[in-house]
């Protein structure tokens, strides 16, 4: 097949969907299918193309949520290079912008679209809305979802069953939606491909001491995570015991103020915050943590999550339904309510050698499961069906057409006859 995925994030952007679209796209590569890329520039206002033309950047404007830009709908200059691909399904990762170009491209080329959905935009509107109209902007949030995931696609997909719920529950939605999963490149973050010199002097550098136990935390730095839940729970911990440290990798609005509060001495020095760290070198990074660590709530699945699985490291997160089918209690993690059980649950793991041994040896087990290769396949199954499907609903409309004309010529027929 040849695919065309389009996404307002693309690397060298770092975030959960950029990683799934390219994630997504050298799993279909890998499988024989043949993939293209439209994209925004987030460096200037300039067109980019890439890997032959295969990768598109198109200008777009700053929106004022994080470094993101928003592309206009319609980019004249590249239609006719999206002609000459000849693609046989296009999938969408975005519902504004490049994703509304994409329905566009879908209907004027006659061309099946599939979706996926990644964000759970009710927990961001507090970055357009300030805290006003909250139950307006919900509405409104809820009736474009509605409008760009139900009536203008071919196939739906999402990657956990909390954001199949919110269609199927909330906006009841009646279409097929099919749940895949987002894979990784497991195989990145074995343990085994690194050196172990390597990552004891990534620990001096960062700030660790050998005899350190690591609660390690990645993601964007921002209201929606939670870690002011980290945070307070490590004031606690650190003060009996003072080895657990809490790394936290990423960057976001809320840094310079999370930064400043753990200079604060009841901290104990046990927060450290190591900032934006590069795509190629993530995975260096997650060889430090002892335990992953999160509590965030606005998750559609946590790649995070399974990148820790992926390098051994047991889970530790929110009980929220974007982790049950990935966190199982005392098998790869835990799961907490509170912060008394997420303090309970750390000493634990701190104080157990043999438990800690074990459930890290069965997250690296279940990390398996989440491989680019399965997220591949499953996504070109439902490419498959867009297709089958796309073309019956074509084939459908013009034999519809054909009998009402045939009966119009039927009629126009016999009635020349009785007037003649």
């Amino acid at each position: 097949m040849r695919v065309g995925l389009f996404t307002d994030v693309y690397p060298p952007y770092i975030n959960g969907v950029s990683t799934s679209v390219l994630m997504l796209k050298r799993s279909l590569e890998g499988l024989g299918h043949e993939v293209f890329v439209i994209t925004v520039n987030n460096e200037n206002l300039k067109y980019k193309y890439e890997d032959d033309g295969k990768i598109i950047s198109i200008p777009g404007l700053p929106i004022g949520i994080y470094d993101y830009r928003i592309s206009g709908i319609y980019p004249v200059r590249i239609i006719k290079q999206i002609k000459k691909w000849k693609l046989d399904v296009i999938h969408s990762h975005t519902e504004f912008g490049v994703g509304t170009f994409a329905r566009l491209m879908s209907k004027q080329l006659e061309i099946p679209l599939v979706h996926t959905y990644h964000t759970m935009y009710e927990d961001y509107i507090h970055y357009v809305t300030k805290g006003y109209f909250k139950g307006v902007s919900k509405k409104i949030v809820e009736y474009l979802t509605l409008f760009y995931c139900d009536q203008t696609i071919s196939e739906l997909v999402v990657p956990t069953k909390k954001t199949y719920d919110l269609f199927k529950e909330k906006y009841k939605v009646n279409r097929n939606i099919y749940i895949v999963p987002t894979g990784i490149e497991v195989e990145k973050f074995y343990k085994e491909n690194f050196d172990p010199k390597d990552i004891l002097d990534l620990r001096k550098k960062v700030g660790l001491k050998k005899e350190d136990f690591v609660l390690l935390f990645v993601g964007r730095i921002a209201a929606e995570k939670n870690i002011p839940f980290l945070l307070d729970s490590q004031k606690i911990l650190s003060k009996k015991y003072p080895n657990i440290k809490l790394l936290i990798i990423g960057d976001g609005p809320d840094l310079a103020s999370l930064k400043k509060e753990v200079e604060k001495p009841a901290y104990n020095d046990s927060v450290i915050f190591a900032g934006k760290v590069p795509l190629t070198e993530i995975a260096s990074y997650y060889q430090l943590g002892d335990v992953f660590v999160t509590a965030s709530q606005t998750e559609t699945q946590g790649l995070t999550v399974i990148e820790a699985m992926s390098s051994s490291m047991p889970v530790v997160c929110i009980e929220d339904e974007s982790f049950i089918n990935t966190v199982i209690p005392d098998l790869n993690g835990y799961m907490f309510k509170n912060k008394r059980e997420y303090r309970n649950q750390i000493i634990d793991l701190h104080n157990d050698e043999d438990k800690l041994r074990r459930l890290k040896k069965q997250a690296r087990l279940n990390g398996n499961m989440h491989s680019s290769k399965y997220y591949g396949e499953r996504v070109a199954d439902v490419y498959r069906i867009a297709i089958e499907n796309y073309s019956q609903k074509k084939n459908n409309f013009w034999g519809h057409i054909k009998k009402v004309v045939g009966r119009s010529e039927k009629n126009y027929s016999s009635k020349s006859k009785d007037e003649s």
